[in-house]
């Protein structure tokens, strides 16, 4: 699908760091609306009151905005699952040891999901919200310190990057995708998208080709759950291979703009294109079950 360079600042001020950062968040979505069927991206832009090319990236963020208000409070534990694995000798998702019991971001993806297609039980404006988390916890779930629990996340952890102090989170959720793109703050949308075409090209005819059907290996929208757990596990290795390669207690102060950077950079970079990736299929699965049930047609 074509994608318009319409840039709309809803949210993009945020208090604090977000998942993925927005720059992240927002390249997610535009890398999902060029892989969209035709069928989804018009049904998603009604149901989104949206009929730009930004309709995915123009609510990208606002389940990170929405988790700072007291309504939205609720929601903040939907961001992450908290493996209590021990990297780098073990990285693992278990369900049942991780999962808090208010949620996670593994149920609710699950959970938005069915909401999201909901179209006998709930009015069009909260269809329009489970979708818009959908969109995020999509992204969520491919940031490797969402799928951890050590320091809160990589949050207790300070770091320096490119001189700067940060928390690790912050350094995973911004600072090496910003880096890696040279990102300025004030043209956010104009960075994502430029990022995102990159991407989307390299999906398509470039070095993810050969890859990306692999991508979509274990996507079941009848069991969200053993969808998402696969996302987790898999993202959550990385916690072991390139977040904490010596461990947690060898990183904090460290300078982390160098070789760390370089190591990380590609992890970012395949994260974000396969996270944008998966929530076109995904998207489009939803999609098509929506038509089927309407229709009283088999999937």
């Amino acid at each position: 699908m074509r994608l318009s360079t319409a840039l709309v600042w809803a949210s993009a001020a945020l208090p604090g760091a977000v998942a993925w950062g927005s720059l992240g968040h927002i390249t997610v979505a535009y890398v999902a609306s060029s892989f969209v069927a035709p069928r989804t991206e018009s049904y998603l832009q009604g149901l989104l009151r949206n009929d730009t090319g930004d309709y995915l990236a123009n609510i990208a963020t606002w389940a990170d905005s929405v988790r700072y208000t007291k309504w939205g409070r609720f929601s903040g534990i939907f961001h992450f699952i908290d493996a209590k694995d021990s990297p780098p000798a073990n990285c693992s998702v278990d369900l049942e040891r991780d999962c808090k019991a208010g949620g996670c971001v593994v149920t609710a993806i699950q959970n938005y999901t069915r909401r999201a297609m909901d179209t006998a039980g709930l009015a069009d404006w909260e269809r329009a919200q489970a979708a818009k988390f959908v969109v995020h916890f999509l992204g969520d779930i491919h940031q490797p310190l969402h799928t951890e629990d050590v320091a809160r996340g990589g949050n207790g952890i300070h770091v320096l990057f490119d001189g700067r102090e940060w928390n690790l989170h912050h350094v995973w959720d911004s600072s090496i995708a910003e880096k890696l793109v040279g990102s300025r703050r004030r043209r956010i949308y104009e960075d994502a998208l430029r990022w995102a075409t990159e991407l989307a090209g390299q999906i398509r005819a470039g070095k993810y080709r050969a890859e990306s059907k692999a991508w979509l290996e274990g996507m079941d929208l009848e069991d969200p759950i053993a969808s998402a757990l696969l996302w987790a596990r898999e993202c959550n290795a990385y916690v072991c291979s390139h977040v904490f390669p010596e461990g947690p207690s060898q990183i904090a102060g460290q300078e982390l703009g160098g070789d760390y950077y370089e190591k990380a950079a590609p992890v970012i970079e395949l994260q974000v294109a396969r996270a944008g990736f998966r929530l076109a299929a995904w998207l489009d699965l939803m999609v098509a079950g929506i038509d089927a049930t309407e229709t009283g047609d088999e999937l």
